[in-house]
């Protein structure tokens, strides 16, 4: 029961306001110790964060003066330090797993450090390979959406990295076809999971981003093959994004989730505005673009309201 179930509720019965007083506390309202559990992992978040930062600008500013060694040891001794605490203490699960996303960062920390002092010579690429491989077990054994968060981006940024120094004759189409096919896979493996599986749960957050992030690298591919037309996988992207969208679309009107529904029809309005330049780059035309842009996304907003409105009055 959340708050609009209650309002429906009290506004057809008569129901005490020392009654809906109680359950507001009970289901709706967060208590002392929801709020001390936020403050602690927020706080704690926010020291390993600044912590990991510290360290970064530590190195940067201090690095002519540093023997290699020390260089070394002092990062292979935080990244023990915190993989100690995660193993041995007794600490909470949460603060363990935040204690592990920090040495997750950390590890690229001590792969850029061992480049910069042997002179590798490596890609840039590489770095990101084998920070991902790296990580790649203690990703696996947590099960921590924010670690999984970081994981992903570093597997795309590899990916890109990739296409740019090694398969330089890949097409920009073609890597951001990839891009929004893997992300996509991902997304709907976590949904598939958190409907088959019960006890793995998905934040909302985490199916989010990687959703937005599909969307994002299908918009920009096809925005992409609109203006290069030699570019062969622009037929494909644009096929895989159309199904996608609409499963996308259903998704949301099934589950009664807006975010598709919002950020689908946006990509559409940015693709089509591109078509339009596309066609023409004059000034007239930019005008018209300027008021597509403009109705269309007053249209887009009036529509998502009178769907939520719909939506809750069905409750």
């Amino acid at each position: 029961m959340d708050r609009n179930d209650i309002q429906i509720i009290s506004s057809h019965s008569n129901w005490t306001e020392k009654g809906i007083d109680k359950v507001l506390k009970e289901k709706v309202y967060s208590d002392a110790n929801s709020w001390k559990g936020f403050l602690n992992l927020l706080f704690i978040s926010l020291a390993v964060g600044f912590t990991v930062s510290g360290i970064i600008f530590f190195f940067a500013y201090n690095w002519t003066d540093l023997h290699k060694f020390a260089k070394m040891g002092l990062i292979e001794g935080l990244i023990v330090l915190a993989t100690g605490a995660v193993l041995f203490s007794k600490l909470n699960l949460n603060v363990k797993n935040i204690l592990l996303t920090g040495a997750s960062v950390i590890v690229g920390i001590l792969i850029a450090v061992f480049g910069q002092i042997y002179q590798t010579g490596a890609n840039a690429y590489d770095f990101f390979l084998g920070w991902t491989l790296f990580i790649s077990l203690w990703v696996i054994i947590s099960n921590y959406p924010p670690l999984w968060l970081v994981f992903l981006t570093l597997v795309n940024t590899t990916f890109v990295l990739y296409s740019q120094q090694v398969a330089s004759y890949w097409s920009e189409v073609f890597v951001f076809s990839i891009l929004f096919l893997f992300n996509s896979l991902v997304l709907v493996t976590i949904h598939l999971i958190s409907k088959y599986r019960k006890n793995l749960k998905v934040p909302t957050w985490f199916s989010s981003l990687l959703g937005l992030a599909a969307i994002v690298f299908s918009t920009i591919g096809i925005i992409i093959g609109i203006f290069d037309k030699h570019q062969s996988s622009f037929l494909i992207l644009l096929l895989l994004s159309i199904i996608a969208y609409g499963v996308g679309l259903t998704y949301s009107i099934k589950t009664k989730n807006g975010f598709y529904l919002s950020i689908i029809p946006f990509s559409i309005i940015v693709i089509i505005s591109a078509l339009l330049i596309k066609i023409s780059e004059d000034a007239a035309m930019f005008f018209i673009v300027s008021l597509f842009i403009i109705v269309s996304v007053t249209l887009l907003i009036k529509g998502l309201l009178d769907i939520q409105k719909k939506w809750n009055n069905g409750k």
